[in-house]
This record gives C-alpha cells, structure tokens and sequence, in this order.
C-alpha cells in the first residue's frame, strides 16, 4: 500500500498579476445573518461570531438585521464626510509625494471606515494605540489637517519635531499614541494602558489596529495573552486588508482560521466583522467597547477589507497581484456603500455628494499652503539641527553637549543662514 508523502505547504494567493481576480476563499455572510449575543455572553458560547461575518448593509443598500445600530441619518452623513476627507487628504498627500516634495506616504483607501466607525463609537477618554493607516482616526479625534501634512514635511512645525518617518502621528491632546514603524509594538502597550486603567478604576478603555501581516510578530501573541489572563479592557483590532505588503494574508496564517478565532484559546471571543461596512464597524466596536467598561475584558476583532491601493509610496502592488483585484472585491468601497446607503434613505444625492468632494478638496488645499509656510523639503524655514539631542536624556551628557557645540560653530562658519550643516 503506498503511503503519502508530506509535504510543505507554501500559502500562495488565489491570483497574481494578469489573472482575474479570485474571492472564492473569502467566505461571507448573508448581511443580517449573524445574531447578536448579550454583551455578558462567555466566550464559549458566541464562537460563531469568530467564524461569520457581521455585516448590516445588504445589496440594496438598507440597514437589515441584528447589528443595525440605528444611527441618524444626520450623523451618517457627517461619517460620510470624514470618510471622503479622510480619502481626499490621501489623494493630495500620494501626489505630493511623487512630485519629490515629501519622502513617503501610506494611504487608506479603502480602508476609511475602520477608523472612523471606531472613532464613533469610542468615548474621548479611551485610548488609541492606532497603526499606520488610522489618518481618519487622528481627524475625527480633533488632529489639524496641517498638523499633519506638517509632520510629513518634518518642517518647523512638525509634532515629532522631525524625528519620525511620514505618517508617524501622535496627539497626546486626542489620546492617540505615536505610530511605530516596527509593528504590533502597539498592542503590548494597549493592553498595558488597558490594565493601569482598570488598576486605578477608570472606566476608559484603550484599542489598538494592526495588518493580517503582523499577527504574526511575537507582540500580537504576548499582547493577547495578558489581556487575558488580566481581562485587560482593551478593543485588540486586526484589520485584514488581504496584503501585508507583497504578502498574502494566509501568509500569517489567515487560510486556515479567521483572524478573529485567534483569541479563544485563551478565552478571547473574536468577531469578524465587514470592515467596509460604517455601520458594522461602529456596531462591533459599540459592542466591545460596553463589554470592556462592565468588566468583560478584552475582545479581539476582525475587519474584513482590503487595501485599495498601494502598500506605501514605495510599493508598486501591479508587480504581486492582479491591477483590478481592487474593483472586484466583493464588499465594495465603504465610501460608495455608505453613500448608496443614505441615498436610498433619501438623504443624499449624486450632487450633493460631488459638491461636498469639491469643498473638502478645497479644504485640504488650503491646509496645504498653510503647512507649506512651516517649511518643505527644499524650502525654509528648516529645523534647527540642535533639537536632535533634545528630549532623549533627563540630563544630557557632556559629550553630546560637546558634540552640540562644535555643530553650531560648524553651522556660524558656513555662514549661509540655512539651518543646515554643509
């Protein structure tokens, strides 16, 4: 009798670039399928939750099922806005980028309502530990347009004083932690801001973002395993846009177990839920973030996207998969789905929607020429160089003091006025 060889298995995608696009993997749920459980549920009993998909928008643009959370169509519309604001500022900061004027970018498109359905749905005093394409996020919570393309042009008014890459905002003002380029750090400090605020009891909570891709760093595993055996209240996102750079979700892992079901070996309940669904996202949110306030720690979840365009200013994703896998995913662009929607609630219209992308154009122009006045690239005012030995000791070393020194005698000797160092 023969017996079967092993072999290795190498996760590879359903498609690559010439190929028609392939979703077959991608298992969904009829939107209004998937009941929603008491918030006091155990975690033993809502698996299915982990395994579904809770969406609340259907094909014909109505809000059906459990899930719905019945928001106003006034304040949908103000979602609309930030959601296209949000898409707007990414346009104009990629076509900034490549006209050498700043040195990187990453962009959401595609992936706007993760951030601001969560930003709906959580309290001001709540913590968030977001990861690099949460911009939407630092808007709704109050961050200044300028402020940010500020930070991108590391000029005189940059928030990190030109000590991070492009995109790596933070606000202690708005409660969100700076981004770190090395990922899933962001989750262990969620969960131990989580912790100290039950420690001191507060009822804020803290939340965290990071790709399919890093749930595969060592961060993403230690994080879920203290929030919980401490019942941290923490919101633990993973937003599975399909790609972590050049790299298939299943990759990390995603083709043998949803994201989602990761926590309930140790007790975690999961929910995968339709990341290009506004209501969906705020509903699921909603729902861990009342769990985590009365005590029923953290909750990990899942939102089903995908990154409409390219890793980073640096990627050229035409090179690892088809160039029109974007318009062939099957849940749609959460900016159009959330637009038909209050269309066909009779609150909206084509026109108005094309009037109201005009004037948040003109928005993040004029938010452009005022950052632009802070410095550039290529454009003073710049930096003093002085401040890169700031703000890293208590006290700072006589030779770092020594070194300071000889580079303002270096700079008075050039004598040009630039600020820089020859």
């Amino acid at each position: 009798m023969a017996t079967k060889q092993s072999r290795l298995h190498i996760p590879r995608p359903t498609a690559r670039p010439g190929d028609k696009p392939d979703f077959s993997y991608l298992e969904l749920s009829p939107a209004g399928a998937i009941d929603k459980p008491p918030i006091e549920s155990r975690t033993r009993d809502i698996e299915y939750l982990g395994f579904g998909l809770v969406r609340v928008l259907d094909d014909e643009h109505q809000a059906v099922g459990p899930w719905n959370p019945g928001i106003e169509p006034a304040e949908l519309q103000v979602a609309l806005r930030w959601m296209l604001l949000n898409r707007e500022f990414d346009k104009r900061m990629w076509q900034i980028q490549r006209q050498g004027r700043i040195s990187f970018y990453m962009e959401a498109a595609g992936e706007e309502a993760v951030s601001i359905a969560a930003g709906m749905a959580l309290r001001a005093g709540d913590m968030c530990f977001p990861s690099y394409r949460n911009q939407g996020l630092y808007m709704y919570r109050g961050v200044k347009l300028v402020d940010m393309m500020c930070q991108c042009l590391s000029n005189t008014r940059d928030m990190c004083k030109g000590r991070q890459l492009p995109i790596m905002y933070h606000s202690a003002r708005a409660n969100m932690f700076s981004i770190s380029g090395n990922l899933a750090t962001q989750y262990p400090h969620a969960v131990g801001w989580a912790m100290a605020s039950a420690i001191k009891g507060e009822d804020h909570i803290a939340a965290s973002w990071l790709g399919d891709g890093a749930t595969a760093e060592a961060d993403f595993h230690h994080a879920l395993m203290f929030a919980a055996v401490y019942q941290a209240p923490v919101i633990l996102n993973v937003v599975n846009n399909q790609w972590a750079i050049s790299t298939f979700q299943g990759t990390a892992g995603g083709e043998r177990r949803p994201f989602a079901a990761r926590g309930l070996g140790l007790g975690i309940p999961g929910i995968r839920v339709d990341g290009n669904d506004l209501l969906a996202v705020y509903a699921t949110t909603l729902w861990a973030a009342d769990r985590a306030r009365r005590g029923g720690g953290p909750t990990l979840i899942e939102l089903v996207t995908y990154r409409g365009g390219a890793h980073s200013t640096s990627d050229d994703p035409s090179k690892y998969r088809p160039r029109d896998e974007w318009e062939a995913f099957p849940l749609g662009d959460p900016v159009e789905r959330l637009k038909n929607h209050l269309i066909a609630l009779g609150r909206w219209s084509d026109a108005k929607h094309e009037k109201l992308v005009d004037e948040l154009k003109s928005e993040v122009t004029a938010a452009w020429k005022e950052a632009q006045q802070y410095g550039t690239m290529t454009e003073g005012p710049f930096l003093d160089p002085a401040t890169m030995f700031d703000d890293v000791y208590a006290e700072t070393p006589h030779h770092l003091e020594a070194q300071r020194r000889r580079m303002i005698q270096v700079e008075a000797s050039n004598g040009d006025g630039s600020g820089r160092t020859p």
